[in-house]
């Protein structure tokens, strides 16, 4: 892979306050790497021994309940760090990181973490700024599982998702990554077949068109009521 140039990270929180030869100092000591869609970059409960920095794809965050059900917590986009457990004092990864779709990521050994972040001005604060802002979307899905209807939930987490990744279209907004009906029931809480079954009556109404694990938003103002948001 050719050599990558500090410009591609210089817009990126962990590394907005660094000069270019500080950004270059850090790319010299990153691993790139490839991953197919639908392989795991780690694993829940594996040591973790390194951290990532998303450049291209989605990375899908996994969570195993107790009972041993796996379930969607979030999406990571482009241009966040990912796999960061010594951020948070842990020695093994919280979660399982799979690709949501082709993805392109550098990796670091996590023996460099305190070092970045004790040399490098805004890198560990702006990361703990955006496990912050994770932290605060899982608790709001939390609260949409206890308060809201089966409805709401899973137009709200079609527009999250759009939100993150949507591109623009011939026919609406589409999820800028492959997502299949029982990704969504994991996400929102429910069964494959509510989520069936109100994507089937949404297509027919116009609101959405699912082929092949590629859902489009044609008509993101009515996914926005049928959310609850436009009440709010």
């Amino acid at each position: 892979m050719p050599k990558l140039d500090e410009s591609l990270l210089t817009g990126l929180p962990p590394f907005s306050r660094l000069s270019r030869q500080q950004i270059r100092e850090i790319l010299d000591r990153a691993a790139p790497k490839r991953f197919p869609e639908g392989s795991a970059v780690f694993r829940e409960g594996e040591p973790a021994e390194r951290f990532y920095l998303l450049l291209d794809g989605f990375i899908r965050v996994v969570r195993t309940t107790p009972a041993g059900e796996q379930v969607i917590a979030l999406h990571i986009p482009p241009g966040q760090l990912f796999g960061i457990a010594p951020a948070i004092g842990r020695k093994t990864y919280p979660a399982t990181a799979v690709c949501a779709s082709e993805s392109l990521a550098l990796g670091w050994p996590v023996r460099h973490w305190e070092d970045f972040a004790a040399k490098y001005e805004g890198f560990a604060s702006e990361t703990y700024r955006t496990l912050g802002a994770r932290l605060d979307e899982v608790q709001v899905r939390l609260a949409e599982i206890a308060t809201q209807a089966v409805e709401q939930r899973v137009a709200a987490a079609l527009l999250r998702m759009v939100n993150q990744s949507g591109r623009k279209g011939p026919e609406g907004i589409e999820i800028g990554f492959p997502v299949t009906r029982a990704d969504i029931a994991e996400m929102t809480g429910t069964t494959l077949h509510t989520v069936s079954r109100l994507l089937s009556a949404w297509e027919r109404d116009g609101v959405v068109k699912s082929v092949r694990r590629h859902i489009t938003v044609t008509a993101p103002h009515r996914l926005v009521v049928l959310s609850g948001a436009a009440a709010g």
